[in-house]
């Protein structure tokens, strides 16, 4: 039987290294994983754990996934705007507070955006920038007085805080916990003319961005599932808590929640219409320890083996890809392919070059690749400018398609 490892390379023999890779297989079968996971709930997919237009529109195309969720608002009016195939798609909400004016003045003065895009807030502050960029785009013209309202989706604070604030278990993200400090937030929304309020978002990192099988660690992972429990327990009560007093303001287009790692406790919740998703397509590093899932990882980067310095060490071309968060050894790479292959103790991933050592090193020669796993999903992206497409069921080279930044376009 052919290995992945083989399909890889006749499948990519004629391209030069270092190069990145998405395995379309991997990718359809992790998709159709989280949406079975979502409970029959529309999954949105997270374009920071993407990157690729081209991708985007693969996922789109699938079932169970509507909407996208952007990371920035220059890049949701660039997903709304279009290609050659018209907008990405007419339901984009930012994940993020913005405080791009120029950005928001743009969304204020294009009827078509401003129906496509919902910005998130979580301050009054943000609604004075938007309330100001609406008057911009009236006072410049670009704004008519039929002209949709600016939507707004209010940001939850989702982190466990078992004894008050001096015991948190989250991501510092929104001011906005409580049920009553929602309301009061959906009410100043609903005052300011050129604003609608559209919905909730309130995504719980602890649980979907924490892997509860940390291998090596039993007595940590009981402890960690116990917390990841108790959390969930009390985020579902105060969830649909925050809905039923915003709601009793507003009528809601939607309440998001979930991540890759939560959909299938996220979703049972009644009170959440809808999950969002990204990370779970190219099933990076990251997500390895997880005892509810187990994905196939779809996306890779090539590197060339470019010296050989002793027995049981190859040194790689490049590769020094860090991911963002908490600097620690997690964050690195993972040499992938072939088995067996780890980093030294004093250079790790480097900025040129990369030794590897182990017994898979003596197999390979110079001019040979190793294949190699990144931490987390889209921050790949931002490495290369191409996405080499291969169906590892076929064997096949599929095609390539661009990055952001092989557009021209690195939002961050």
């Amino acid at each position: 039987m052919t290995s992945l490892r083989e399909k890889y390379e006749a499948a990519t023999r004629e391209l030069r290294a270092p190069f990145a890779m998405v395995d379309l297989a991997a990718f359809r079968a992790n998709a159709a994983d989280l949406t079975r996971r979502a409970h029959g709930k529309p999954v949105r997919i997270a374009s920071k754990s993407v990157r690729s237009r081209a991708l985007l529109r693969t996922a789109l195309a699938l079932p169970g996934y509507a909407g996208i969720m952007a990371f920035t608002l220059p890049e949701a009016l660039w997903l709304a705007e279009g290609d050659s195939e018209g907008p990405l798609d007419d339901d984009i909400l930012v994940a993020y507070p913005t405080v791009d004016r120029e950005a928001l003045t743009r969304l204020a003065g294009d009827p078509a955006a401003a129906r496509a895009i919902t910005v998130m807030v979580d301050d009054t502050a943000h609604l004075d920038m938007i309330s100001a960029a609406v008057a911009d785009a009236t006072a410049s013209g670009t704004r008519g007085a039929g002209a949709p309202p600016v939507r707004v989706c209010l940001d939850i604070d989702t982190s466990w805080q078992p004894l008050g604030s001096r015991a948190r278990i989250g991501a510092f993200r929104s001011p906005v916990r409580t049920p009553e400090q929602a309301a009061a937030l959906a009410r100043a929304v609903v005052g300011r003319p050129g604003l609608e309020l559209a919905g909730i978002m309130a995504y719980e990192g602890q649980i979907a961005g924490v892997g509860d099988a940390p291998p090596g660690r039993p007595l940590y992972a009981r402890v960690l599932r116990a917390v990841q429990r108790r959390s969930a327990i009390e985020l579902a009560r105060r969830r649909a808590a925050v809905v039923r007093a915003v709601g009793a303001v507003a009528d809601l287009r939607f309440v998001n929640g979930g991540g890759t790692g939560s959909l299938h406790t996220t979703g049972r919740e009644k009170a959440v219409t809808e999950l969002a998703a990204g990370s779970g397509l190219f099933h990076p590093r990251l997500f390895d320890h997880y005892r509810a899932f187990r994905g196939r990882p779809a996306a890779l980067f090539a590197l060339p083996v470019v010296r050989r310095p002793a027995p049981g060490v190859v040194t790689a071309l490049g590769g020094g890809y860090p991911a963002s968060g908490p600097v620690d050894p997690h964050r690195a790479p993972t040499p992938h392919l072939p088995e067996g292959l780890s980093y030294t103790a004093n250079e790790g991933a480097g900025e040129v070059q990369t030794p590897l050592v182990g017994a898979a090193a003596d197999g390979l020669a110079v001019g040979d690749r190793v294949w190699m796993r990144h931490a987390k999903a889209g921050e790949l992206c931002e490495r290369f400018d191409t996405l080499h497409l291969i169906d590892s069921d076929t064997g096949e080279y599929v095609g390539a398609v661009p990055t952001y930044r092989g557009e021209g376009r690195t939002f961050l």
